[in-house]
């Protein structure tokens, strides 16, 4: 495919191309993903995750000068919120990121959840996949604003960055266990407010009740709109990457996410097959009426039509 090699030679147009073919059409994803598969895994991929309002964006566009500035290639995948009207994503993030678009060494896309739960869009592991084998040093994933459980970015990232900020109310209650526990570095964004000190020291104390840690996340204060303890988070990072490398726990998550995708897609297949032979003649609707008319229960109905798939 042209496109590829052109993206193989460091081509941004082509870049862009192939993913907007991966978002559009499935079976043209995977043609893309067979070619370009072993190209990847070299990039290090750093997912920014954190409530609305903590100044993701911003703090995505100061890491990503930092590390622009020491000579490396960095991808940007910025999920946004899709417009309930236009089905279009809101470009928030491109916005605050204008200057960076022209920057030769890095790409940013805007890609919208379209309903799509976990804070992710369904197609960002295309869109990484195409930016790993561009040969990006660096790609981060933007996550749009995350709640207690919305946390699909510990399934594709190398490094996840937790943000939080001071003035969101009760701060326990924005860092519940189901965020605190994928967090590898926690950011105290605008940490010039009152209330910074408080909210580190709280989640110091929720990271001194997690039990069994082979490292304790830092916790690193910044205000990234001012650009303040931002080389101190950029150096927090490449510990962080050390630390998987001679641990070699990215080996493990990495194997394990890619375990899951495996998983995922063929639940996918099954999906599809057992829908299009379930559906056949009103099948499934006149066993659901025998359900309901307590004539077969759920399991009996579950185990006739896996009998009929399997023979």
């Amino acid at each position: 495919m042209e496109w590829i090699k052109k993206m193989l030679d460091g081509d941004k147009r082509a870049c862009a191309k192939l993913i907007t073919a991966a978002e559009n059409n499935p079976e043209e994803a995977e043609k893309i993903i067979r070619e370009i598969h072993t190209h990847t895994g070299n990039a290090h991929v750093i997912g920014i995750t954190g409530p609305p309002g903590a100044g993701k964006s911003t703090l995505t566009d100061k890491v990503v000068k930092h590390l622009v500035d020491e000579g490396k290639r960095v991808g940007i995948i910025a999920v946004d919120p899709t417009s309930p009207y236009s089905g279009g994503s809101i470009l928030g993030d491109r916005i605050r990121m204008q200057d960076l678009a022209l920057n030769p060494n890095v790409f940013i896309r805007s890609m919208g959840t379209r309903g799509y739960l976990g804070g992710l869009s369904k197609y960002t592991k295309n869109a990484l996949k195409i930016l790993d084998a561009a040969g990006y040093d660096y790609i981060i994933i933007e996550t749009v604003g995350v709640g207690q459980s919305e946390v699909d970015i510990v399934k594709i990232a190398d490094t996840i960055l937790m943000v939080m900020v001071p003035g969101l109310g009760d701060d326990i209650q924005s860092i519940k266990a189901g965020i605190m526990e994928i967090g590898d570095i926690f950011v105290i964004n605008k940490s010039d407010l009152f209330g910074a000190d408080r909210t580190a020291t709280e989640v110091n104390m929720m990271l001194d009740l997690t039990m069994n840690m082979e490292r304790r996340p830092p916790v690193v204060k910044v205000v990234a709109s001012k650009n303040e303890g931002i080389e101190n988070l950029i150096q927090e990072i490449k510990s962080h990457i050390e630390y998987l490398k001679e641990s070699g726990e990215l080996d493990k998550r990495r194997k394990n996410n890619m375990k899951l995708e495996v998983v995922e897609l063929i639940e996918t297949e099954l999906r599809k097959i057992v829908i299009s032979h379930t559906d056949k003649e009103n099948k499934l609707d006149s066993r659901v009426m025998e359900i309901l008319n307590k004539e077969k229960n759920i399991y009996e109905v579950r185990d006739e039509f896996l009998k009929s798939i399997k023979n």
